[in-house]
Parts: structure tokens; C-alpha cells; sequence
């Protein structure tokens, strides 16, 4: 989960079962992204309370390969009008399941959130938990879309009716730095 939007820690939701993933094995599906971006994003300040009110961050991210490609790291450094956000992302493929598990924490809470698993189909990657927020059992959706060699589109979206609506709560644009 981003930084800034900060549910309480449960159970993993399973993620979908069948799908291939974008590069053979699947350990190669975030190498598109290795680099440094400019990062645009906004966060939804009352998620699932009906509220639209938005803030807004600019910044950097950096991601590193790990384990040639089986693994990354992602460092996340946003300023707005609400401050700063400083999160951090450890990225774990599974040959197994062939799937990745996408570990979040911040600076803020100095801990990780729960992890989100799933894989890329078609260009695109969906990764899934369950996870509560306000004492609320949601499922958490972060997407993965838009993707060039020069820029992507990250969504994080909730949902409080097991999946049937989604409301987005985090969305970000990164533009590669040259």
C-alpha cells in the first residue's frame, strides 16, 4: 500500500490464479521500470467516506533491481501542501506462483503493510489484499497501467462491498528522468 493511505494490517487476499505474466518466468515484468521517474500524485484524504477531497504531491522515485529482476526496491520522495511523503516498496516475484508480492511501508509508520499479490496480464499488473480501514474489512486494489518505456500510471483503489465498486484512493503518474 502507498505511503499516506494507511490501513490496519490483516490477512492477504488470494489473487487471481491464472494468467501469464508479461516477460517469460515473470521475474523480468518490472525491469520496464528501473530508473529514476518524476512522480506526480494525489491521495484521496477520507477514503471510503464519501469525501472527494484530494492533496496533491510532486517528486521522485527510484527503483533498483534485486536478485537479477526477482526482486526490486522502489524509494518513493514526495513533497505537497499536506508535507511529505517517504515510502518505500520491496517487490518479491514468486517463481512458484508466478506471482509478486508488493511489500509497502513509509517513513511515518516504520513498519510494513500488508503485502499485495498478483501478476501483470497484458501489459497490465493487478495486485490484491484484504486489509481493514476505520475498523472496516476492505480489499485493496493496486494497478499497474498506461505503461511505456517513459511513463506509467499507478492506481490504489478500496473497496467496502467485496469487490463490486472500487474508489480510488491513490493514483500516481511517473515520467522517466533522462
Amino acid at each position: 500500500m502507498p505511503a499516506g493511505a494507511e490501513p490496519e494490517k490483516t490477512a492477504v487476499a488470494p489473487a487471481p490464479a491464472s494468467s501469464q505474466a508479461v516477460s517469460p518466468g515473470g521475474q523480468h515484468d518490472f525491469d520496464w521500470e528501473i530508473g529514476n521517474w518524476k512522480t506526480r500524485l494525489k491521495r484521496r484524504l477520507h477514503p471510503l467516506t464519501g469525501s472527494n477531497d484530494w492533496v496533491e504531491y510532486e517528486g521522485t522515485t527510484t527503483v533498483r533491481k534485486v536478485w537479477d529482476g526477482a526482486a526490486n526496491l522502489v524509494e518513493l520522495d514526495v513533497k505537497g501542501p499536506a508535507g511529505r511523503i517517504e515510502g518505500l516498496a520491496l517487490r518479491l516475484y514468486n517463481p512458484q506462483s508466478r506471482q509478486w508480492s508488493l511489500n509497502f511501508a513509509n517513513r511515518a509508520g516504520g513498519t510494513l503493510f500488508v503485502p499485495t499479490i498478483g501478476e501483470f496480464k497484458n501489459g497490465r499488473g493487478e495486485f490484491y489484499s484484504h486489509e481493514t480501514l476505520n475498523e472496516r474489512a476492505i480489499l485493496v486494489r493496486f494497478v499497474m497501467s498506461d505503461i511505456t518505456r517513459d511513463s506509467a500510471r499507478f492506481e490504489q483503489s478500496f473497496s467496502d462491498d467485496g469487490g463490486k465498486t472500487w474508489e480510488a484512493n491513490w493514483i500516481a503518474v511517473d515520467t522517466r528522468i533522462p
